[in-house]
């Protein structure tokens, strides 16, 4: 079967979004799993469920809610990661603003871990 000009390019518009929607399936897949035992030990060593409990909020929100935030959002791991690296200002519940801590590793996987695990939740 010969393809015209035209059905090669209807062709086209139909096979990239299926590539892409493929691509990121499989991006899935190859993603390691979370190891929750380690990012709940590294933020029991970081001090972070002084302000965050997963189902509760406290000082600050709780990992459910900062979950559902970002839920479906591209950019909700690198975004938690850049709150817990960077120690931006945050405003409190309360309405009260002070500088997020800041985790005490500079092991990219344990970062990664730790935000998979919030939004895991």
């Amino acid at each position: 079967m010969k393809l015209t000009a035209s059905s090669k390019k209807k062709l086209t518009h139909i096979m990239i979004p299926v590539a892409m929607a493929l691509i990121g399936i499989s991006a899935n897949v190859l993603a390691a799993p979370v190891d929750a035992d380690e990012a709940i030990a590294l933020a029991k060593k970081n001090g972070c469920f002084k302000c965050h409990a997963v189902d509760k909020t406290k000082k600050g929100p709780s990992y459910q809610k900062v979950a559902a935030k970002y839920k479906g959002k591209a950019d909700g791991e690198e975004k938690i990661i850049k709150n817990i690296t960077t120690g931006p200002k945050v405003k409190l519940d309360d309405g009260t603003e002070e500088e997020h801590k800041i985790i005490d590793t500079k092991d990219l996987k344990a970062q990664k871990n730790l935000a998979q695990w919030i939004l895991s939740q």
